[in-house]
């Protein structure tokens, strides 16, 4: 007991008044909201820098598409096309197919072309059934087209725009925010 006659306990700390519900929601929301964004800043940036150098006017691509069609990149010419080299074997190219085919049928005025650097005709008409890609987009590298458009990791997604300027190249798997904003 203290000189003033009230009982003294110890080293207990105060109760605290229990924070609402709302309160604790918002602080978990805020950290989700940091943690996605962080995250996201991670991929692009990484993606940045891996990325290969290519010069301001893309490579040469005159391939043979799927249905036996040749596919030049220059017949695109005013229109802003995503060139997606990927393998049938890469997990993130599968983890980004779907985005890129939602983006792509939601904005057929940007065509991808989607570069497949392995597997068979018959392997990659199959694969691309089964993932819903469109087949008169989906062209075979041959190893001379790996080598002009430097593809080192998978997946590498470069966007040319009007006249074959390069605005932009990532490797690795790209967002949805991203394809937005290369296609606008």
């Amino acid at each position: 007991m203290s000189d003033d006659g009230l009982v003294v306990r110890g080293d207990e700390p105060p109760e605290e008044p229990a924070v609402p519900w709302s309160r604790r929601a918002l602080g978990w929301a805020n950290t989700i909201v940091i943690t996605i964004v962080g995250v996201a800043a991670i991929v692009v940036g990484t993606g940045w820098l891996r990325a290969p150098t290519l010069p301001e006017r893309a490579p040469d691509l005159v391939l043979r598409n799927l249905v036996g069609a040749e596919v030049d990149l220059a017949s695109f010419g005013a229109q802003t096309v995503m060139v997606n080299f990927w393998a049938t074997w890469c997990g993130p190219c599968r983890i980004e197919m779907p985005m890129l085919t939602r983006y792509g049928e939601a904005h057929p005025d940007v065509p991808i072309l989607y570069v497949a650097v392995d597997g068979t005709v018959e392997a990659l008409r199959d694969f691309a059934q089964a993932n819903g890609l469109p087949a008169h987009h989906v062209l075979r590298a041959d190893s001379a087209t790996k080598a002009r458009w430097k593809v080192g990791t998978l997946p590498t997604t470069v966007v040319v725009g009007p006249g074959g300027r390069i605005t932009a190249v990532h490797a690795g798997i790209v967002t949805t925010p991203q394809l937005w904003w290369w296609g606008r």
